[in-house]
């Protein structure tokens, strides 16, 4: 079973199969809820290592609040929302460890407030400054998502597209745009698809008009929304996954 769910991470046709075990594991079946669990501890390392800005080990404590993320994920995704189950544990486990470091950002200023003691606050400045380190406060979350911002805006330059356009292209009505999520999702999800994309710069007419039932007019006219969601769905930047969630996804 194991072995199924890890290849349900790197293909797209057991997918169907993913979304059937999470649906065991939340009917309450424990082997299925901790194959997957174990299927994804590099996923939630490596989601915890991106939002904290450094390496994370199994032995880190927000290693353990990214595993819970994913467990937390696995109980309350819903297939039906149009969004990959990665993609949704992806902020999930983003919103609880920043829910920590700022817990953990208080639990420090009123320890320093509190200490009167002259000779530990040597002790607790060096404390607090180590602490510094690996959390972020808010102005950091505002910078790392102009970051985000600036890396996504040259990964669109690179398909000829700009965030005005993207404005422009998106689609006005919910179906429609819905439909062309789904869409993006297929091509991001399909190592074949994507890699067909990004080598040559277009959305794969072809493949898709077999695979979807959508005109290639349709495609044509969504194309560059479509381009700009697979790259999002396929890239690191959490901050605008989750500022334009309910818009673009």
């Amino acid at each position: 079973m194991l072995l199924s769910i890890m290849q349900g991470l790197f293909k797209t046709k057991p997918k169907q199969n993913m979304q059937e075990l999470i649906k065991k594991a939340q009917a309450g079946d424990k082997e299925v809820l901790n194959d997957l669990l174990f299927a994804h501890t590099q996923f939630a390392k490596k989601t915890a290592s991106f939002i904290c800005k450094r390496p994370i080990e199994e032995q880190d404590e927000e290693f353990s609040i990214a595993l819970n993320g994913c467990h937390e994920a696995i109980n309350a995704y819903n297939p039906s929302e149009n969004t990959s189950f990665q993609t949704f544990a992806h902020l999930i486990i983003k919103r609880r460890i920043i829910d920590f470091i700022r817990k953990e950002t208080i639990r420090n200023k009123k320890e320093l407030l509190f200490d009167t003691d002259n000779n530990a606050s040597e002790d607790t400045h060096f404390l607090l400054k180590q602490h510094a380190v690996t959390t972020y406060s808010e102005e950091q979350f505002t910078l790392s998502r102009q970051d985000e911002l600036l890396k996504y805006s040259d990964l669109l330059s690179n398909f000829k597209l700009s965030f005005d356009e993207l404005t422009k292209a998106a689609p006005k009505h919910k179906d429609a745009r819905k439909t062309a999520f789904q869409i993006a999702q297929i091509i991001a999800e399909s190592e074949e698809l994507y890699t067909l994309l990004m080598k040559t710069k277009k959305l794969p007419l072809k493949e898709m008009e077999a695979l979807v039932e959508v005109s290639r007019k349709t495609l044509e006219r969504q194309r560059k929304y479509i381009i700009a969601v697979v790259l999002l769905l396929n890239s690191d930047f959490v901050y605008i996954k989750d500022y334009v969630k309910g818009e673009i996804i």
